[in-house]
């Protein structure tokens, strides 16, 4: 059985790290490159980075950020935010990024998941999906929230894994930031339908949500942001935790 995996996310804005609470209510939480590197000597597995304002604000992600981010770390990162053509993530992973994020413009065009797989390899293709809880049923939101559709996350997870996209980034709008727990049943559908690896995304507080999400929920990795960057669990200490709980993790 393959390990499973604990991600730190830093989202970026204005080259600063920062976290909300359902994406919104933004507060600083540091230097993301100094972050990065605390990160990738606690015992970090991967780093998720998101230039969280990019797709509203019509500009791309910042490269020379990422530049600095890969010459600080020895693990592997994936990088979202702005990303609009296989130009855009060539340029990214030319950059030192080893995996790239798509959301919006994947649901706009989701050919972009095929012709980035072609292009680079599924392995280096994340389909990030917003979900939020709505009253006809989850739904994917895209520009960093702030846009609905009546696209239902299940199935957009199963057409972007049939078109090439090597892992899913799940995340729940709804527990975004509330460290209430993560949103185990939707990511368990999720999972049980995809054949490639979920990582669950939203409502980390405690160690044991954690440990929810990777044997009920059925994540392959979970992701986590305020409660990395305030001190409140500590990347080692949750590695502890779960190799008592009996899941499978790298010490």
């Amino acid at each position: 059985m393959l390990a499973k995996r604990i991600i730190p996310c830093l989202d970026v804005r204005d080259n600063r790290t920062v976290k909300g609470t359902n994406f919104v209510g933004l507060r600083d939480a540091g230097d993301p490159v100094e972050l990065a590197g605390i990160y990738s000597r606690s015992g970090a597995d991967e780093l998720v980075f998101l230039d969280i304002t990019a797709t509203n604000e019509k500009r791309k992600t910042l490269v020379d950020l990422v530049r600095r981010l890969g010459s600080e770390i020895n693990i592997p990162f994936t990088v979202g935010g702005g990303i609009s053509d296989v130009g855009d993530i060539g340029a990214l992973l030319d950059a030192g990024a080893d995996k790239i994020s798509i959301n919006t413009a994947a649901v706009r065009d989701p050919q972009l998941i095929a012709e980035a797989a072609r292009h680079f390899g599924s392995q280096c293709v994340v389909l990030a999906i917003d979900a939020k809880a709505t009253p006809a049923g989850w739904r994917v939101f895209l520009n960093g929230g702030r846009e609905a559709t009546e696209i239902d996350p299940v199935e957009f997870a199963m057409k972007g894994a049939e078109l090439g996209a090597g892992e899913i980034l799940l995340t729940s709008m709804n527990a975004d930031g509330t460290k209430s727990g993560f949103e185990t049943a939707l990511t368990r559908e999720v999972s049980t339908k995809v054949a490639v690896p979920v990582i669950a995304s939203g409502g980390a507080g405690k160690m044991d949500d954690f440990a929810d999400v990777l044997i009920s929920g059925r994540a392959d990795a979970a992701l986590a942001a305020s409660v990395f960057h305030f001190g409140e669990i500590g990347v080692p200490e949750l590695k502890s935790f779960l190799r008592m709980r009996g899941i499978e993790v790298r010490i």
